[in-house]
């Protein structure tokens, strides 16, 4: 998303808490690479979940506190769906969301799981072209229309 585009996410009347996931204007996936083992699928989502959480406003619900007064930080209020694909179908929602209007996308392209140094996959992104990228996760937000039709056919992570 660059600068000019307008942000994708809930205006303060928009978040809605007391009412189902389904009631919400927008719609999250996450996509993961069926074909990786648990631990780089959970890490995968993750990843894509927090540059989610960090780059659309809204998307998390207020804190809650517990019977005892401890404090829980807020978790997202219109649900997730996370579904599974094979890295080359990830790709092809990538790209198909990315062209999309009004819709947010954070990925994770394989790159990001080999190395340990941040400025080291920065490094190495930069001198990867974007038909060589195979990905771990995508992550999107956009409304449900869309997103529906970007994901169709796709299952639940079993």
């Amino acid at each position: 998303m660059n600068d000019a585009a307008p942000a994708i996410g809930y205006a303060p009347e928009e978040i809605l808490t007391g009412e189902p996931t389904r009631s919400s204007r927008l719609k999250w996936v996450v996509v993961v690479a069926e074909a990786l083992p648990a631990g780089r699928i959970v890490n995968a989502a993750v990843c894509v979940a927090a540059a989610t959480a960090a780059g659309v406003p809204g998307l998390l619900g207020p804190d809650a506190k517990d019977a005892t007064g401890d404090l829980h930080p807020g978790l997202p209020w219109a649900g997730c769906t996370i579904l599974a694909a094979s890295s080359s179908r990830i790709a092809e929602i990538r790209a198909e969301a990315a062209a999309s209007q009004g819709v947010f996308v954070a990925d994770m392209p394989g790159l990001a799981q080999l190395v340990r140094v941040y400025d080291g996959f920065l490094e190495r992104m930069s001198a990867a072209d974007a038909d060589e990228l195979d990905y771990c996760a995508v992550s999107v937000v956009g409304p449900r229309k869309t997103v529906d039709r970007l994901v169709r056919g796709l299952s639940l992570l079993a």
